[in-house]
């Protein structure tokens, strides 16, 4: 994906005008893959492999930071499956904070610990990821800030939601792998 919608609803059209038929819909933040463009209409695919128009000035070039669109959710409680601000989980932060820089990654914790690649901890940088579990595969994930510090979506006593902290010390133990996306 190589760009995504920039207006918080675009029509997706049969045909390259605005009097062709309309087949779905791009949401804001959604990545799309640009086939080909023609008087200011793009030919796009969807993540969902749909194809068809829409105008070109709805979209906009990746960039940013995953770890600045994590912070997005900061403050947003947790919720089992949930992605949004109204609730969200440890992969559901990490799942959306790629998705709004127009990168579709795995959904679950245990699923984006198999897409990235090891890191080393003399290796670690700002962004790369935690995953923790106590059994044969990744139940929680965590982006790392530097200086021991995490940010991710937890649920445990006197923590409810997403929040950056130093990594918990009974978290540490479960550390899984450290993984760069």
């Amino acid at each position: 994906m190589d760009v995504l919608c920039s207006v918080d609803v675009a029509a997706v059209r049969a045909e390259p005008n605005e009097d062709a038929e309309r087949v779905t819909e791009l949401l804001r933040g959604e990545p799309v893959e640009v086939e080909e463009r023609r008087r200011g209409w793009a030919r796009i695919r969807t993540a969902y492999d749909y194809p068809g128009w829409v105008r070109e000035d709805e979209l906009s070039g990746v960039k940013g930071d995953p770890i600045e669109e994590a912070r997005r959710y900061l403050g947003a409680p947790y919720l089992w499956g949930g992605m949004t601000e109204r609730g969200i989980d440890c992969s559901g932060l990490v799942h959306m904070a790629y998705r709004w820089l127009g990168r579709l990654i795995p959904r679950d914790a245990d699923q984006q610990e198999a897409a990235g690649a090891p890191v080393d901890e003399s290796d670690l940088v700002r962004g790369d990821l935690i995953t923790y579990g106590e059994d044969e595969r990744a139940t929680h994930i965590a982006f790392w800030l530097g200086d021991g510090r995490i940010l991710h979506s937890t649920e445990r006593e006197g923590v409810d939601g997403v929040v950056e902290e130093v990594e918990p010390t009974q978290l540490r133990p479960q550390r899984r792998r450290l993984i760069r996306l």
